[in-house]
């Protein structure tokens, strides 16, 4: 019997999606034409990678693409397993190709593999005896061997919407899993999954089995408080939402209010949001906000999110507190936030332009023939290491002035350079 269908089965499990078309988010890359789908309809079975929150659908994924392709699952968790499991793997993938079946190893946390580990899957990727699927929370790019991700395609999963964990909660209903919920309940549940399926599943197993002791017709969000008490808490005094309390805390470290941006911060983890996902927003605070008005405010965040990686919680949090306060009271600018908003814009909307060619690399005796490169003027070589009246953008386009240092911070002194070099250029021309 197929642990899935039994009543015993956690309700992650009973809900997992037996169809590509029961899958819920990720449409980026399981909607009609998209990659993922593209891939499921052609019939070959490639290996890859699925990074991605947890609890956005990486196992399920995996496991569907080995029923699309009647595919031999094996599993294999790379945080209990080794190179025994691996070779137990390679051995039954030989007796199901002898069999004329395909095999599809799913490695779970494959970041945690060493290196000799995941080389051990190259010679039978490579040979097609099986297709290796590892899954990743964390950026492939750093935790996964070079060999091995260059035989893998990367798919990024993103966190589920709370549209989608909504759907989540009306499935689990519609399986008869767990009686009705009051709306601003749902609202609650979702915001606490933050974008995790396997939390919100796992949580309304939970809030089932205690309303059905307690023979509830209706789980109500007093209820549901008083069930998860602790856990639940960064969404009181009102419901306030995940994405609520973090704009909140992004427009406190906007507006320079220590005080609040820090009480923000605080509550947010006393609920029990994940540090490391604090971290990531307050690197983009220091990018966004703060910008070349204070270049310190960037390096304090990745700072800060190392000491959390190094220390872990509660200690490492401390560290993330300091970069907080610094965001708030550090100069701001958003000027290159802007100016690269408007590049974009503008290089969407414009024509392919030529490099000029005084700006062409002229590696060849025929590129140097064809004029690449010539006129070009090494600036290290004029007065102050500037060449005045120079050009470099592309020929016939004037400059566009995307960047605008605002008066605040080192963007002052940055202003009154670009000045300095506009008056140069001026001058020369």
């Amino acid at each position: 019997m197929n642990p899935a269908n039994s009543i015993h089965a956690p309700l992650a499990e009973r809900l997992r999606p037996k169809r590509l078309s029961e899958v819920v988010g990720q449409q980026h890359l399981l909607g009609e034409g998209m990659a993922l789908r593209l891939a499921f309809e052609s019939g070959q079975p490639h290996s890859c990678i699925l990074w991605g929150p947890p609890g956005t659908g990486k196992t399920t994924i995996a496991r569907l693409m080995a029923s699309a392709f009647e595919a031999q699952f094996i599993s294999i968790s790379a945080t209990l397993g080794g190179v025994k499991d691996i070779r137990e793997a390679v051995e039954l993938a030989k007796l199901a190709l002898a069999q004329g079946r395909r095999t599809l190893v799913f490695v779970d946390e494959v970041h945690r593999f060493n290196k000799s580990q995941q080389d051990a899957f190259l010679p039978h990727v490579e040979s097609g005896l099986l297709t290796f699927i590892g899954a990743t929370t964390e950026n492939p790019s750093f935790e996964v061997n070079s060999a091995l991700l260059s035989r893998a395609a990367v798919y990024v999963l993103q966190a589920l919407t709370p549209q989608d964990l909504e759907q989540i909660v009306v499935l689990a209903q519609s399986q008869k899993a767990i009686s009705a919920i009051e709306k601003i309940a749902v609202d609650r549940l979702v915001a606490y999954a933050d974008g995790d399926a396997r939390r919100l599943l796992n949580t309304l197993e939970t809030l089932a089995v205690a309303a059905n002791q307690e023979k509830l017709t209706e789980i109500t969000d007093v209820w549901l408080l008083k069930v998860l008490g602790e856990r639940m808490r960064r969404y009181d005094k009102g419901g306030e939402q995940f994405y609520d309390t973090i704009s909140a805390l992004h427009k406190s470290v906007r507006g320079s209010d220590p005080d609040a941006a820090l009480y923000w911060f605080t509550r947010m983890l006393d609920g029990g949001a994940d540090p490391r996902y604090m971290a990531r927003r307050l690197i983009r605070m220091a990018s966004e906000d703060i910008g070349l008005a204070d270049p310190r405010a960037l390096r304090l965040a990745l700072d800060a999110a190392d000491v959390y990686e190094r220390l872990g919680t509660p200690e490492g949090e401390l560290a993330l507190a300091e970069c907080v306060v610094y965001l708030a009271v550090a100069a701001k600018s958003n000027a290159v936030y802007k100016a690269f908003n408007e590049v974009k814009a503008f290089i969407k909307k414009d024509g392919t332009r030529p490099v000029p060619m005084h700006l062409r690399n002229a590696p060849t005796k025929l590129m140097k023939e064809l004029d690449y490169g010539k006129g070009y003027r090494y600036a290290h070589d004029e007065e102050g290491g500037f060449a005045a009246g120079e050009h470099y953008l592309p020929d016939g386009m004037t400059s566009p002035g995307f960047y605008r240092p605002v008066e605040r911070g080192l963007e002052i002194k940055i202003s009154d350079k670009l000045r300095q070099l506009k008056k140069r250029n001026n001058q020369q021309n």
